[in-house]
């Protein structure tokens, strides 16, 4: 049900938002606005509202949304326009102010993922420190005898404060398939520099993180394993484990830490365990049943719990970063800018097959991941939401015909040619655009249908 409620409340603020977007702008191009729909199919909901009598739809199906404008259609504007004045058509105004109105909606898009951002970043961000965990084998940090422990200061000369950043930095460097340089800092304060050779990395296995295909891990400290929460009609929770217990063994097995108690329980998906806990200077013994979760293919035991760390280890591996309204003013625009450029080159990089076609995602993907996001807090939803923003602005302006971006190369073309787009050439862009939309849909319901059967 979260999931459900998630994905709607996504759909239907992106949606709303862009198509916001030129709505406002042909209202103040001085164009009249027939309509302005959230959702397609069947209306759910309908009312007329303003001077111009604009009808207000809210429909059944929540996979998009329009803004019907007079005379907006060029090959049948006559008959839009008909008895009415034709001054405020869309098909009558100037080319400028047609460009404004087809880009409004992209940019309205952006402009929700500035502020977003902006909040979060105004109200704070937590991040995990970049101590690098376990090197893994035969990979390209281990390559490089990066060592575990040591913190990550820069990466390719950028300063880094948490694991995101480096993520982020990362990322970016994997589509130049060259090295990236990572300084850090051992507990000696003795600064070490490494080249960490990123050729390669866009392979199909795009589920994978960017740190796990290089070979890096985030630090784990040593955590007691003490219950810190619980969700509810979880495993932990059906067991009878409550917060504040202590696990010290698991099938006669002694545990040692936090760690050791994720790993046991991960070896054993929908298998009855013994475990001993300690409850208020006592033991006693329960049974408890994992529930099976597939991870990148492979079946691990969950129980729905987590850990209790005190304040100080806390702070000693965690970092609140707090900004200005300025310098969050900044951030945002920069992280939306960044990001947008970032799925551009991720787009051209699957037209030239340097990067798999896997990376593309549908709706059902889109849902799992917002009930998700919603679970874990308002301000991770936030950031999704934002993140989804920047994903829909982006796609719609792609010089692709019946997209708001193939809409402005049109007329781009008469902007410079001082004639409109042929009727022949709009017929066969729409084929063509609708040819390439479609495929993309089925590739990312595809994309979708297969994470969803192996996890």
């Amino acid at each position: 049900m979260l999931t459900l409620l998630a994905f709607i409340l996504t759909l239907g603020i992106l949606v709303t938002v862009h198509e916001y977007g030129h709505f406002q702008v042909a209202r103040w191009c001085g164009v009249k606005v027939l309509k302005f729909s959230v959702g397609f199919g069947k209306p759910i909901w309908s009312k007329k509202i303003g001077s111009d009598q604009t009808e207000f739809i809210i429909a059944a199906i929540p996979l998009g949304g329009y803004v019907k404008m007079l005379g907006e259609e060029q090959l049948s504007s006559a008959e839009n326009t008909a008895g009415q004045d034709m001054s405020r058509a869309f098909s009558q105004q100037s080319v400028i102010k047609r460009m404004a109105i087809v880009l409004a909606g992209p940019f309205a898009n952006l402009l929700l993922a500035v502020i977003l951002y902006w909040a979060l970043f105004m109200t704070g961000t937590v991040g995990i420190k970049p101590f690098i965990g376990n090197v893994l084998e035969n990979t390209p940090a281990a390559a490089s005898q990066i060592r575990s422990g040591e913190m990550i200061q820069k990466v390719n000369g950028k300063d880094v404060a948490t694991w995101q950043d480096v993520r982020w930095i990362l990322l970016n460097e994997s589509l130049k398939n060259g090295s990236v340089e990572i300084q850090a800092i051992d507990n000696n304060q003795q600064i070490h520099l490494y080249q960490i050779a990123t050729t390669g990395l866009n392979d199909d296995n795009t589920d994978v993180d960017i740190l796990q295909k290089l070979g890096l891990t985030v630090y784990q400290p040593k955590v007691p394993a003490r219950i810190g929460q619980i969700v509810e009609n979880s495993p932990a929770d059906s067991a009878g484990l409550e917060v504040g217990d202590l696990v010290v063994a698991i099938n006669d097995k002694e545990i040692g830490d936090w760690e050791a108690l994720v790993q046991e329980v991960r070896l054993h998906p929908a298998e009855k365990l013994e475990m001993v806990i300690q409850r208020d200077s006592k033991e006693y013994r329960l049974s408890i049943i994992p529930e099976a979760a597939k991870e990148n293919g492979e079946a691990v035991g969950r129980i729905g719990a987590g850990f209790k760390a005190e304040q100080a280890q806390l702070d000693q591996y965690f970092v609140t970063q707090h900004f200005t309204i300025i310098e969050a003013l900044e951030k945002s625009v920069e992280k939306t800018w960044e990001t947008s450029i970032f799925s551009l080159k991720m787009f051209g990089n699957m037209l030239i097959g340097n990067v798999s076609w896997k990376g593309i995602s549908g709706p059902v993907t889109i849902a799992s991941y917002a009930g998700q996001s919603a679970n874990m807090g308002m301000k991770v939803f936030i950031g999704f939401l934002a993140l989804v923003s920047i994903s829909i602005g982006v796609l719609n302006l792609l010089p692709i015909p019946i997209l708001d971006g193939g809409h402005f190369m049109y007329y781009m073309v008469e902007f410079f040619t001082g004639k409109p787009v042929s009727e022949a050439v709009i017929n066969v862009g729409q084929r063509v655009g609708f040819f390439i939309l479609g495929w993309m849909m089925v590739l990312a319901l595809y994309n979708d249908m297969n994470r969803l059967i192996t996890g």
